[in-house]
C-alpha cells in the first residue's frame, strides 16, 4: 500500500519512516500553511491511503500566532481530508489531549465534551471538527506525551537535566499517558490498513501509553533506567507557571481503539526502555 505521509522530521514522521516505506513530505516539499498545497500533493502521488504526521506544536507560541497555527492544524487537514475523499482513500490525522479542559480524573472517552485551554488546542480540536465535516473514511487519533530518540521532547530534556543537576523540581498534578512516536507510528500504520477495508471503523480514537503517570513519575523512570543519580521533588503546575494552562487530567480512555484496531495500549516504561537503547546507539 502506497502510503503518503505529511511530515518529515517530527517525532511521528520519522519512525513513520523507520517502520514503513512511505512517501514523507517535509517543509521542502509542501508548505503546510498552504492548504491548497496538501491537496494537490495528494492529487499529485495518489497514495493509496494519507497519515497527516505534521502540526503547529509550539503550544505557548501558539497564543501569539493564533492564525498560523489555525491555517496548519486545521484548515490544512481538512483540505487532506477533502482530497483524500475526493479520490476514495483512508485518512488519519492525529490530534491531541489538549483538546480537553482537563479537569476531574476519569478517563476521557472520544465522545466526551471538549473544552481546550489554549490557542493550540483550540487550532486542533477545529481541525477535528473539518476533517469530519468533509466526510469519508477519516480517523482521528488523539494522543499525549510523545517521546521518542528524535527531537525536542521530555525525555531528551531530563537526561540533559539529570545528568547536569542532583535534584530537579517537576510538576506532579499533571497526570496522563507518556506516549512513543514509535507506538503512534504503528497504530496509524494499523489504522490505514483496516479503514482501506473498513471504512465503518472511521471516527475518532484515543492512543496513550500505560500506566498512567505524572510528570515527576515519568521523571523518575527516565532517570532509574538511565542510571541517573537525580532527586526528583514533585511540584503544583501553580509553581511552575506557562503562558497556557495545561490539562491537569490527561487520562484517556483507548477502548474503543482496541475494539476498533485490535490496538491495545503500549506499556510507556517498555517503549522508553528502546527509545534510550536507540540514543545510545547514536551516541555509541
Amino acid at each position: 500500500m502506497t502510503i503518503l505521509v505529511f511530515g518529515k522530521t517530527g517525532q511521528v514522521a520519522t519512525e513513520l519512516q523507520r517502520q514503513a516505506d512511505v512517501i514523507s513530505l517535509g517543509r521542502e516539499d509542501v508548505d503546510l500553511s498552504d492548504p491548497a498545497a496538501c491537496a494537490a500533493a495528494i492529487e499529485a502521488h495518489k497514495p493509496e491511503a494519507v497519515i497527516n504526521a505534521a502540526a503547529y506544536t509550539a503550544v505557548d507560541r501558539a497564543e501569539e500566532e493564533e492564525a498560523l497555527a489555525q491555517v496548519i492544524n486545521a484548515d490544512a487537514p481538512a483540505s487532506m481530508a477533502q482530497a483524500c475523499a475526493a479520490i476514495g482513500v483512508p485518512f488519519v490525522t492525529i490530534s491531541t489531549d489538549y483538546v480537553f479542559a482537563g479537569n476531574g480524573t476519569a478517563p476521557w472517552r472520544p465522545d466526551d465534551a471538549t473544552g481546550p485551554l489554549g490557542a493550540y488546542g483550540r487550532t486542533k480540536l477545529a481541525g477535528e471538527q473539518a476533517v469530519r465535516a468533509v466526510g469519508g473514511t477519516s480517523a482521528i487519533l488523539r494522543t499525549s506525551w510523545v517521546f521518542s530518540a528524535h527531537g525536542n521532547n521530555f525525555v531528551k530534556t531530563m537526561l540533559r537535566l539529570g545528568a547536569e543537576r542532583d535534584k530537579l523540581t517537576i510538576v506532579g498534578d499533571q497526570i496522563g499517558g507518556p506516549t512513543a512516536a514509535a507506538d503512534i507510528a504503528a497504530a496509524c500504520l494499523r489504522m490505514v490498513e483496516v479503514l482501506k477495508s473498513d471504512a465503518s471503523k472511521a471516527g475518532v480514537y484515543h492512543f496513550s501509553g500505560a500506566p498512567d503517570a505524572s510528570w515527576a513519575e515519568f521523571a523518575t523512570e527516565i532517570f532509574s533506567q538511565a542510571g541517573l543519580n537525580c532527586e526528583v521533588v514533585a511540584i503544583p503546575s501553580s509553581d511552575y507557571p506557562t503562558p497556557t494552562a495545561r490539562p491537569l487530567n490527561s487520562r484517556m480512555d483507548c477502548a474503543a481503539t482496541q475494539a476498533a484496531f485490535a490496538i491495545p495500549r503500549p506499556d510507556w516504561r517498555a517503549s522508553l526502555a528502546q527509545v534510550l537503547t536507540d540514543l545510545d546507539k547514536e551516541i555509541s
